[in-house]
């Protein structure tokens, strides 16, 4: 598929997201796309997190519906060390009580995963599957189908998994300390004396967004530099398979991490939310 592009071409192609958005004209697809009117959505990122946030969902379900107290299966005994996993680091990182947190953590972990281990599919496969569904059941030219398979790797994803992590740390904020307790927090701190309110409240504002935006940014910049050195060694031709495969080695370690540091944040953020002093 490399060959049919310029390296240029290539690279742009597979890191463009199949939209569809509205427009003077009604609702267009892709290159249409460019006088984009009131909305846009990646229709790749949706469907793809999506469907792997069912998978995780029905796996689950179906394991915990079949679960045995004698001795385990073998994806019942996968189920059962990650759900350990996730809810020794929830124990030892979160102070307040909340029977959200776990499941929470839970599902962000595991869904973060399956999303950053798309990343590990042979960049050209997904894309090229997609353009023979558009070339011979849409009549579209394969060269104007996008598809993104990783949706970690869109930064719209990340911002809205960031901001629903964001919602909660401001609802937990005000459960616990009230609303003056809250806006004593961001007008009291780090100071304590009146006349530097205006200072607290910028300092402190700061700090409370920052946690969603880094939150977004670790994840997608992280993703997106992983895809794009995949595609940039796809380029490379017949001589790629030992670097792709030095490189998924590689990031056999960093996508789970990245799903854990996604997680272990937002404990983090949730409990400092929390604490009630």
């Amino acid at each position: 598929m490399a060959s049919e592009y310029t390296t240029s071409e290539y690279i742009k192609h597979h890191l463009t997201n199949a939209t569809m958005c509205s427009t003077d004209n009604g609702i267009a697809f892709n290159k249409a796309c460019s006088d984009a009117g009131f909305w846009a959505w990646h229709v790749d990122t949706l469907a793809w997190s999506i469907g792997l946030g069912i998978l995780f969902l029905v796996v689950f379900r179906s394991v915990a519906s079949k679960a045995t107290t004698g001795v385990p299966g073998k994806m019942q005994a996968f189920v059962e060390l990650v759900i350990e996993f996730v809810d020794d680091n929830v124990k030892s990182t979160f102070h307040g009580r909340s029977a959200l947190i776990a499941p929470l953590a839970l599902t962000i972990f595991v869904w973060v995963l399956l999303m950053n281990l798309m990343d590990l599919v042979p960049v050209d496969l997904i894309p090229w599957i997609a353009g023979l569904v558009g070339q011979h059941a849409f009549g579209m030219d394969p060269h104007d189908v996008y598809m993104k398979a990783v949706p970690t790797t869109d930064l719209n994803l990340t911002f809205a998994l960031a901001s629903g992590v964001f919602i909660l740390i401001l609802f937990y904020s005000i459960k616990m300390k009230g609303i003056s307790g809250f806006a004593k927090e961001l007008t009291m701190q780090p100071f304590g004396h009146p006349v530097f309110i205006p200072v607290n409240f910028i300092l402190e504002s700061v700090t409370l967004l920052a946690r969603p935006l880094s939150l977004a940014l670790r994840l997608f910049g992280n993703l997106y530099a992983s895809e794009l050195i995949f595609i940039l060694i796809a380029t490379i031709g017949y001589f790629q398979l030992p670097l792709h495969f030095m490189w998924a080695v590689f990031h056999i370690l960093v996508l789970p991490l990245q799903a854990f540091i996604f997680m272990m944040l937002t404990i983090v953020y949730l409990s400092l939310a929390c604490e009630d002093h």
